[in-house]
């Protein structure tokens, strides 16, 4: 009756290895978190540079209304002639 239980060592190692698989299996693996972290610094540092230098070519698209008044519809203005199959009457 004056027998003290202890655990025994291997009890709690096993608790702890049961309690660390199933965390390793909800952690994604290091590699694939490298690979996210060296993507999203590239992202950054692309930005960074596209933001220093500016834009290439400032003057190519124009935002609203062209400068002849037609609404700005894309660039290229061209005349298809009749496309509603009429035949010019």
């Amino acid at each position: 009756m004056g027998e003290s239980r202890q655990s025994s060592p291997s009890t709690g190692a096993v608790a702890g290895a049961g309690a660390g698989a199933a965390l390793q299996k909800l952690v994604p693996p290091t590699a694939l978190c490298g690979f996210l972290l060296l993507l999203a610094l590239m992202f950054v540092a692309s930005y960074a540079a596209g933001a220093a230098v500016g834009p290439v070519a400032p003057g190519m698209h124009e935002t609203g209304t062209s400068r002849d008044g037609d609404g700005g519809g894309g660039g290229m203005d061209m005349d298809m002639g009749d496309t509603h199959g009429t035949g010019g009457r």
